[in-house]
């Protein structure tokens, strides 16, 4: 594990640093917007306009897409590069995956599965932020085992007929374009006969229906589809082997929850506790302390990560030991937070003695768990790819989907 910057990596990240001190809010500042959906007091409608112009001035002066080609306009440098610019743009009031479905999961997707025509036509709307992407995989009946989808395309002439539902799907509502699975072969095993579509969220034919969480939220929706036209030409990668594409985007999307950590919140808590002048409780300082390794851990995996990415070698397994660690410690922050906060944590309010932010942690920590492959289906990569474990039965895995018995078949 290599913990320095290379010459080269280190004249980047000074760069980095220079522009963004030149351009970019600093934290705590009244221009720093850069608080998630969780914990901003800022009108959504206002969030969205700021970030749409902070992703359209990283367009113009080239750090937008790091590792993306410069036709599409991105900066066509490597992926150490981009670590070295999220890391970077962490220390500034700045929202850094406002556009993670688009710029984190479809266009990645898109670059390596997609056409030519694809590629103009949507890469650089995705990176400037100008169309909003949301992420057509889940459904009632497919959470952890995301083969077992039902939604139908059916294909008439030049077009394809989606009929099904997706669920636990973020930013629906205000998503222009969405990534969407459907199986268009029934008669094929589960893993086949599956293709992979770009959207358009204004086709006829969608009904989003917002879900309201435990936090207060609606970022997740129900969307139903009821004979959605889709054009042939949105077929992205080949027919019936959409599975493909659907594991380049969970890939990266692992990648980007395990890398949703700040660094700073168990530095926090434990100035908080010092506050209160319980710092020197024995239980809660171990609980503080279990919280502050488990980060140090999840710090020291993205070292490794980000050394491999340094040599050129792709990401492999390491985003499923991420992702769960990632869970984990959500789980036990939340935990801790409440322990300190006691009465005071069952207030849901801005105006309580410490805020909302750490119930709202408490209370979104489960989502961590399930989304982006829950922490079973981690688990099983971990354990089969990295442990080499015999892979888990599944009889059904070579039997036709219409065979399952699945409602969509």
């Amino acid at each position: 594990m290599d913990f320095d910057d290379t010459p080269e990596e280190a004249a980047f990240r000074a760069e980095a640093s220079t522009w963004l001190v030149a351009h970019a809010p600093a934290k705590g500042s009244p221009d720093d917007f850069s608080t998630g959906f969780l914990e901003g007091t800022m009108d959504p409608d206002e969030f969205m306009e700021r970030a749409k112009a902070w992703q359209r001035l990283l367009v113009d002066e080239g750090w937008a897409g790091i590792t993306w080609p410069k036709a599409y306009g991105g900066r066509g440098a490597g992926s150490m590069d981009s670590v070295i610019w999220a890391q970077e743009a962490n220390k500034f009031g700045v929202a850094v995956n406002t556009f993670a479905v688009g710029i984190g999961m479809a266009g990645p997707t898109i670059l390596r599965h997609g056409t030519d025509e694809q590629k103009a036509r949507y890469l650089r709307p995705v990176l400037r932020g100008d169309e909003v992407w949301c992420q057509l995989f889940s459904e009632p009946d497919a959470g952890s085992d995301l083969a077992n989808i039902s939604t139908k395309a059916v294909r008439d002439g030049d077009e394809w007929v989606i009929t099904g539902q997706k669920v636990w799907t973020s930013g629906a509502a205000e998503s222009d374009w969405g990534i969407l699975l459907a199986r268009t072969d029934p008669d094929r095993p589960k893993h086949k006969g599956i293709t992979y579509f770009l959207v358009d969220m204004k086709t006829p034919g969608f009904d989003v229906r917002p879900l309201r969480q435990m936090t207060g939220s609606e970022h997740f929706s129900e969307v139903f589809m009821d004979e959605v036209r889709i054009p042939h030409e949105n077929v992205l990668g080949d027919v019936n082997e959409g599975w493909a594409c659907a594991m380049t985007t969970l890939s990266n999307e692992r990648g980007l929850i395990a890398g949703g950590n700040k660094s700073s919140d168990i530095g926090v808590l434990i100035e908080l506790a010092r506050e209160r002048g319980r710092s020197g409780e024995p239980l809660l300082r171990q609980a503080m302390a279990d919280c502050w390794i488990r980060q140090q851990i999840q710090r020291y995996h993205g070292f490794r990560l980000q050394t491999a990415m340094s040599k050129g070698l792709a990401p492999g397994p390491e985003t499923s030991v991420m992702k769960l660690f990632a869970a984990e410690y959500l789980r036990r922050l939340g935990n801790t937070s409440m322990t300190l906060l006691g009465p005071e944590g069952a207030l849901l309010s801005a105006d309580s003695p410490a805020g909302q932010d750490w119930q709202q942690r408490f209370l979104f920590a489960p989502a961590i768990r399930i989304a982006g492959g829950s922490n079973e289906v981690q688990r099983n990569i971990v354990a089969e790819r990295v442990l080499g474990l015999p892979r888990e039965l599944q009889a059904d895995r070579e039997t036709a989907f219409r065979d399952l018995g699945r409602t969509g078949s």
